[in-house]
């Protein structure tokens, strides 16, 4: 029942930002979309603000799946557009209030996560250490999520399959070299 009661919270949340900016909306306003008492939205949560953590915690595992290869990365990458596009309404209500850091975080631990399985398996034929891996995946994980923020605060309009493509340019052969040149600094 509690997974329920959540859901349905974050269902109602993510309704009534179709209709309002977010910081418009009160835990009364979701109570009463819900049908629930306002005890029940303080047991499972602080604030609106810890409903919106909890969307983008529960909903990441089910975004990327198995899209974490050097072979489907660019599939992952579209996953992630689609949610956004997909969840169009809440992530630019979040992205344009106080507490924006909810959707940088998920965004950074969702591209980290899959640039690190491309650069963990690339990286089976050199001898890296797990640092230099790690630091290659930040570093494209900060130029991707500073691409998408940048995306989203121009109104999310560019087509995802472009950003995807170029990023493709960018990166295709740069992971082996990088994988390479730490090999040789070793």
């Amino acid at each position: 029942m509690s997974q329920t009661t959540k859901k349905a919270l974050a269902a109602s949340l993510k309704q009534l930002l179709k209709e309002k900016p977010l910081d418009k909306i009160t835990v009364t306003d979701l109570v009463e979309d819900c049908e629930v008492n306002r005890q029940t939205f303080y047991y499972h949560f602080q604030d609106i603000y810890d409903l919106i953590e909890w969307i983008y915690v529960s909903e990441a595992a089910r975004i990327l799946g198995d899209k974490k290869t050097a072979a489907t990365w660019q599939q992952g990458f579209q996953n992630i557009f689609d949610y956004l596009i997909e969840n169009s309404s809440f992530v630019l209500n979040t992205f344009h209030s106080l507490n924006r850091e909810h959707l940088e975080r998920f965004l950074y631990e969702q591209t980290y996560h899959l640039l690190y399985d491309v650069v963990d398996e690339e990286a089976v034929a050199y001898s890296v250490s797990e640092a230099d891996k790690a630091f290659i995946a930040d570093f494209y994980k900060y130029g991707f999520v500073g691409i998408v923020l940048d995306w989203i605060s121009k109104g999310m309009r560019e087509e995802p399959q472009t950003i995807i493509q170029r990023l493709y340019v960018m990166i295709h052969g740069n992971i082996t070299k990088a994988l390479h040149d730490f090999e040789k600094e070793h």
